[in-house]
């Protein structure tokens, strides 16, 4: 015989809604954890300002301690860096050179000097310029990384029966950050004769000049850009260029450069990233400069221009005095104000770094 079985509805709804309901509890039990007194989800953004730096654990005299140490180190923030000023909430990152987006190489001269400019790390240009060298038949004798200086060997050229020929390749750091240059020194003796030392000028300027196109026009097209030499990390010695920060005076560019260079890669600097060049002193050492955002100057039209003349006279007022003096480790550039007045730390290094950005 069947057995019927009879079971209480009430019963079985409350065996379904009991776990739900300890699990819906749980669940809210959890969710109140992370809301604040608003009621509303916690910012964590600022939970890394409660952090604290914990000393290093210290083991016993004699024992191993190479497996303790700090596990994530606090880099230290450089007396140059902007970051010192006061800033509302996290700071922002500093903007991207406009250097690091497309290659520039270009032949440059002054006071009788050429070399080839290339806003490429010197480490990067390194080994592009063996393999330049080697697809257009130019052995390498001699190479130096550290001094940065690469040589050919003693060349036979075409149409000269009369002279052999070298050239000296010298890589340099650029005054741009993360800049190169190339100077390049023929030499030349009669064929037969026993070779000298390199000339401090080359021999022969028209080859020196054709020898700086061709490296220029190579490096322009060259396709192995992006390849580093890890041998040539610190090639060619150290910065032409460095921000000094006296800590009782105010911070000035050190141009590692002689006087003329330094003067003609200032001037060059004070026309660019919101700079205008106003007036200039050669036998002072002086460029009087107008200094505004490229995002404050109003776009007007042409007839509005036609009744702003104060308004142009004002645009063009001196705002900053920047000053070349001869120091013992090359050529100083400091800033002051129209009145010749110090200025707040942090806005000096501001518009150092500008003016370091573009020079030439």
């Amino acid at each position: 015989m069947n057995k019927v079985w009879h079971v209480n509805f009430d019963t079985r709804w409350t065996a379904l809604v009991r776990p739900l309901s300890v699990a819906l509890c749980a669940t809210l039990l959890s969710a109140c954890q992370m809301l604040d007194d608003d009621g509303v989800f916690r910012d964590r953004h600022d939970d890394y300002q409660l952090a604290s730096e914990l000393p290093v654990i210290t083991v016993p005299e004699g024992a191993d301690n190479q497996a303790l140490g700090a596990l994530y180190v606090i880099a230290a923030i450089p007396d140059t860096s902007l970051l010192l000023e006061p800033t509302d909430g996290a700071p922002r990152p500093q903007p991207l050179r406009g250097n690091l987006l497309d290659e520039e190489v270009k032949v440059q001269s002054l006071g009788g000097k050429r070399w080839v400019l290339t806003n490429r790390a010197p480490s990067e240009v390194w080994p592009r310029i063996r393999s330049i060298l080697n697809r257009n038949s130019l052995p390498t004798g001699y190479a130096d990384a550290a001094s940065g200086v690469l040589e050919t060997v003693w060349l036979e050229l075409q149409g000269d029966d009369v002279y052999k020929h070298r050239f000296q390749f010298r890589i340099e750091p650029g005054v741009q950050v993360d800049s190169t240059e190339v100077a390049i020194v023929h030499s030349r003796v009669v064929k037969g004769m026993a070779s000298g030392i390199w000339p401090l000028q080359s021999d022969d300027d028209v080859r020196e000049k054709a020898m700086a196109n061709m490296l220029a026009s190579e490096l322009a097209g060259d396709e192995s850009s992006g390849t580093v030499s890890l041998l040539a990390q610190s090639i060619g010695g150290e910065a032409k260029v460095e921000i000094v920060t006296p800590p009782e005076a105010s911070p000035f560019l050190l141009l590692k450069l002689d006087y003329d260079r330094s003067w003609a890669s200032v001037g060059y600097a004070t026309g660019r990233d919101g700079f205008l060049l106003v007036d200039q002193d050669r036998s002072a050492g002086v460029f009087y400069v107008h200094y505004g955002e490229p995002d404050e100057e109003d776009d007007e039209g042409f007839f509005a221009s036609l009744f702003s003349g104060d308004k142009v006279e004002q645009r063009l007022s001196v705002t900053y005095l920047i000053r070349l003096t001869r120091g013992d480790k090359g050529t100083e550039v400091r800033l002051v104000d129209a009145e010749q007045q110090l200025l707040e730390r942090t806005e000096v290094l501001r518009l150092l770094k500008k003016i370091r950005a573009n020079l030439s």
